[in-house]
């Protein structure tokens, strides 16, 4: 099955920020991005937190509720509301946490959240996603740094936006070492058997989405690949717009 090729929207609703990483290596959890998930929540005093990606759900959501306090923010996790879809689609605010990709797109299946979250977004519920998060906002999680834990029953993620995102992307090594593939030779294979852009978003940055206009925000900048041609270098501010239109064809070999 192809996967979801975008989200079918409706004019400004869509309103999503796409985190690389819920911390770097100098700020504390959100504290680097806190301005832009202010901007992004707009007021809106609840939000519904997703931890399906780690183990400990209560711990997760307490570290989030925690980081969110100085906006005022009623956190509300997921996995104890009674009626999760319903959760979802009555919600304002939506932030999907980091951690395994693939336990977390294990767990919207298994909680039938992957169409719920779709139409939730399209109908106007804000999404902010980091690390695994963010892959779920992709077509498909096939762009995850993450080891398959566990074995969801697609690799088909939520579609929100048409493009695929690597996050925690690092730059090749020139003095390194190591013998693995590099982040660049692993989003080349991808490329190889998958015709669709691949944005490596580092960690310090993020993709803010509105509607069908797309901006690169944060200070680390990202690099954008594309099949046939060389890695082009984006910095902060940087028009993500036009990967909004993209039609991505994916196993084409």
């Amino acid at each position: 099955m192809e996967p979801t090729a975008g989200l079918s929207r409706k004019g400004e609703d869509v309103e999503l920020l796409l985190l690389s990483s819920s911390t770097t290596h100098t700020s504390t959890f959100l504290g680097y991005a806190l301005d832009a998930v202010a901007r992004w929540l707009d007021g809106r005093d609840r939000l519904v937190f997703v931890p399906y990606a780690k183990r400990e759900h209560d711990a997760y959501t307490d570290v989030v509720r925690d980081a969110l306090r100085p906006l005022g923010v009623r956190v509300e996790g997921l996995h104890r509301a009674g009626d999760p879809v319903a959760a979802v689609r009555e919600s304002d605010a939506v932030f999907v946490g980091g951690g395994n990709t693939f336990r977390l797109l294990s767990a919207l299946y298994a909680h039938d959240l992957v169409t719920a979250l779709r139409e939730a977004v399209g109908a106007g519920t804000r999404y902010m996603g980091s690390s695994a998060g963010t892959n779920m906002a992709c077509p498909t999680l096939r762009t995850s740094n993450d080891m398959p834990i566990v074995q969801p029953p697609s690799f088909d993620a939520l579609g929100l936006v048409p493009f695929q995102i690597n996050p925690h992307y690092m730059d090749p090594d020139p003095a390194g070492t190591h013998m693995g593939e590099t982040r660049e030779e692993r989003i080349a294979e991808f490329l190889e058997e998958n015709d669709v852009p691949v944005l490596g978003v580092r960690e310090g940055a993020w993709v803010r989405v509105r509607g069908e206009r797309a901006e690169l925000g944060g200070a680390a900048g990202a690099r954008l690949f594309t099949r046939g041609t060389g890695p082009r270098e984006l910095t902060a501010g940087a028009d993500l717009s036009r990967l909004m239109g993209e039609r991505p064809r994916y196993d084409v070999g």
